[in-house]
């Protein structure tokens, strides 16, 4: 049968042609993707679809098989099938189950799951049982290595997830972390922000040999203001300089930028005066009649400047005493994030409001923590993105 097929080389093209923008659905998907990867690593070419299984699918969908082979599996599901173990056949059944299983899948979570780029790597036993130990919770997470030295810390909502990314990862950090793990520890934390700030302190005072990222700032632009000659205050959006007290940050400018656009229509602010709009004269806002005339000095410096003290005492903590409240570690408890004149304290966990309330037991509970810009950027961008955490300022 093979005598006069075609080499591989003679159909490479057309194959990339009809799989384009497709996702390929096998029995035992690992093992056809990865044959094609590597006839096409062979002329040069990296080759990469996203897979479907029926085989991961149907233990998901229709437990309980005594096999899921695909001929025993088939034939259990009264699928009748042709010329079975050729091209045809085999592709032909393979369509007739798939179908099968999508009509089962009612709630299409398991086949929007089971869509990957590349099929899912096996996990080492020790892996396995690494995972297995883990909870699916919000906390952060070590991972270790034989002699208990830390070589990573990171942060997730849901750290059983997390490590599982790891161990399946095909990228350069993650197949080093595979090889080098003997154990995982976690600490919860209930709250997303406290995750942030412990994981940022623990990976400077640690400095774990993947951490490279968050040994820099982890921001790179920020938000100033200034008066100009006609006593209106200006924002501006500039790279991030360590010999300026900022607004506050981000970490990008496409963010700042964001940011920015969002506030001028939120405080009514003049596009020229954020500098959104560089001109000479009048804002285009003011064109459309969304601008009060700040650009053309129309309105009045103390009447602008008003909207934008606003904007600037919502968006910066400076000089304010203030307590964040967010989710707690268990059902009746909740974080507490101190901010004492503007300078991040530490934080703490409590069952009872009057432990808040009370700014001397507050501080009994709290454990202190080091503030710097990484912790005023990761509090206020925290903040911005979640608009219903609850903060109480405390005199």
């Amino acid at each position: 049968m093979l005598r006069n097929a075609p080499k591989f080389y003679e159909v490479a093209k057309r194959i990339i042609e009809i799989t384009e923008d497709c996702i390929l659905v096998a029995h035992n998907a690992q093992f056809d993707h990865r044959i094609l990867c590597t006839e096409f690593r062979r002329l040069g070419y990296e080759y990469e679809r996203r897979t479907l299984c029926t085989v991961e699918l149907s233990k998901d969908l229709i437990p309980g098989q005594a096999s899921y082979s695909l001929g025993k599996l088939v034939r259990s599901l009264g699928i009748p099938v042709t010329d079975r173990h050729r091209a045809s056949g085999d592709a032909l059944a393979t369509v007739k189950l798939f179908k099968m299983l999508l009509a089962k899948d009612s709630s299409k979570s398991i086949i929007q799951k089971s869509i990957r780029l590349n099929p899912k790597r096996q996990l080492e036993p020790r892996h396995l049982d690494i995972i297995d130990a883990l909870p699916s919770i919000t906390g952060v997470y070590y991972i270790l290595k034989e002699n208990g030295d830390i070589i990573y810390i990171g942060k997730s909502k849901n750290i059983k997830k997390r490590i599982n990314q790891h161990f399946t990862g095909t990228n350069p950090k993650s197949k080093k972390i595979q090889a080098q793990v003997t154990a995982v520890t976690y600490e919860a934390t209930g709250s997303e922000l406290v995750a942030l700030l412990k994981e940022s302190e623990e990976i400077k005072r640690v400095k774990p040999i993947h951490n490279r990222a968050l040994r820099r700032s982890i921001f790179t632009h920020a938000l100033y203001s200034f008066k100009d000659e006609n006593n209106y205050i200006n924002l501006k959006i500039e790279a991030a300089d360590g010999r300026k007290k900022p607004i506050t940050t981000f970490s990008n400018r496409q963010s700042g930028k964001s940011f920015i656009t969002k506030a001028v229509e939120d405080y009514n602010l003049c596009q020229k005066l954020t500098g959104l709009y560089k001109t000479k004269t009048s804002c285009f806002n003011f064109e459309i009649k969304s601008c009060e005339g700040a650009c053309i000095q129309k309105e009045a410096p103390e009447s602008y400047n008003k909207r934008v003290e606003a904007l600037i005492e919502k968006n910066s903590y400076t000089n304010k005493n203030m307590v964040i409240i967010d989710r707690g570690r268990e059902i009746d408890e909740r974080s507490a994030i101190l901010i004492e004149n503007g300078i991040f304290k530490g934080i703490g966990f409590f069952n009872l409001n009057y432990q808040i309330n009370n700014l001397k037991v507050l501080e009994s509970i709290i454990t202190p923590m080091q503030n710097n810009r990484d912790t005023q950027h990761i509090i206020q961008s925290y903040l911005r993105k979640n608009k219903r955490i609850k903060t109480l300022l405390i005199d």
